[in-house]
């Protein structure tokens, strides 16, 4: 009997070592799969993410409209742009549309030079001609952009009073094909950004040397992404 209880005890032992062995097996396979999840996502996030490009803009902008009988107008916007993505993206351009609620109109600019817009820096030459953006993974650049009105454009004057008006800026951006298929599958277009600007009462003479502030109602900046 006795023989037979050892014989019994032994096997009872084989086959919770069994037990503990199979959930240990378990255990390892799922941390495994979790530990190459995980490296997958990683290697994502720091190698193959795709440009993911955030644009900022802040609750002050300035207007000048310095010459009489024209189409010109001038907005100059300070923008960041974050890249959030791992690779490299491209900005190729701004495009800016501004509406008049009141008047039921819309002009449009194009990104045209980056400064600080003066009667005295126009003079002198002193701004920089916009160029491409090329921001790497995980940075981000800071520039105040001037908007000029279009030569076509058949608005004369979209801001020439005083109250609110909508703003939609636009990004331009080059299409990574790093992945070829991949990335044309993952490619959207960029979602403009929307903001109201107030603009105070105008006074004419600001325009000689400098600019007007326009301000968002609440006094906070707006933001947007390409999806």
């Amino acid at each position: 009997m006795a023989i037979f209880r050892r014989r019994g005890s032994a096997a009872g032992d084989a086959a919770q070592n069994a037990a503990l062995y199979g959930e240990g097996g378990r255990v390892t396979a799922i941390v495994s799969a979790f530990a190459l999840l995980f490296s997958a996502y990683s290697v994502y996030e720091t190698s193959l993410r795709r440009p993911d490009l955030r644009v900022f803009v802040p609750a002050v902008i300035q207007y000048s409209s310095p010459y009489q009988n024209s189409n010109f107008e001038v907005f100059e916007i300070p923008l960041t742009i974050s890249n959030v993505g791992a690779r490299t993206g491209a900005v190729l351009a701004f495009e800016l549309a501004v509406t008049n609620p009141r008047r039921k109109e819309t002009k449009l600019f194009y990104s045209a030079e980056f400064g600080r817009w003066t009667m005295t820096n126009a003079r002198g030459g002193l701004f920089r001609h916009f160029a491409p953006l090329a921001l790497p993974g995980k940075s981000s650049v800071t520039e105040s952009i001037l908007f000029y009105a279009r030569r076509d454009e058949k608005v004369m004057q979209v801001a020439d009073e005083q109250g609110s008006y909508e703003f939609g800026i636009t990004m331009r951006t080059a299409i990574p094909e790093d992945l070829g298929v991949l990335d044309r599958l993952w490619s959207h277009p960029p979602v403009p950004v929307t903001f109201t600007m107030e603009m105070p009462e105008i006074d004419h003479r600001s325009f000689a040397e400098g600019t007007i502030g326009l301000n968002a109602k609440d006094w906070q900046p707006s933001q947007g992404n390409t999806p």
